[in-house]
């Protein structure tokens, strides 16, 4: 599982003109999974994502967490986070997990945030969506459980 985590002021996802999923401050997560991806997987890095001191204390130091600030979360499915980009000029996405599978264990991962104690908003699975954010720092994380 990958994921790309950037820390954002206010954020959304539109899907047909309509906003699916918003959030004023927090995390934009887009959520790659792959085929051999777990329930683990999920786990450790909605850990991750609940815990990493990834904010600002009074020095200016990265030492609060999203719970501690009050963020929430924005996440969105993202399949071509694995893009395999060695050969041609096509990506291949074969390591990406298939619709049902990643659905899912998309879904298992926001509940999981959710029980870290986070709101979660969401796009819609498998949908063409427009993100907009406010990309804070910027500060931008890959994660992968692997």
């Amino acid at each position: 599982m990958r994921v790309v985590l950037q820390r954002s002021g206010p954020a959304s996802v539109n899907v047909d003109g309509e906003v699916t999923g918003s959030i004023e401050k927090g995390y934009v997560l887009l959520v790659g999974i792959a085929h051999e991806d777990t329930v683990e997987d999920a786990k450790y890095i909605a850990g991750k994502v609940a815990n990493l001191r990834l904010w600002e204390d009074d020095d200016g130091k990265m030492n609060h967490s999203i719970l501690e600030v009050g963020g929430d979360i924005l996440s969105v499915s993202q399949f071509t986070l694995y893009a395999n980009t060695s050969k041609g000029r096509r990506p291949s996405y074969i390591d990406a997990a298939r619709p049902d599978q990643a659905n899912e264990l998309w879904n298992t991962f926001n509940g999981l945030l959710e029980q870290e104690g986070l709101k979660v908003e969401t796009g819609i699975f498998g949908a063409m969506m427009d993100v907009n954010l406010v990309n804070d720092g910027p500060v931008t994380i890959i994660i992968d459980s692997k």
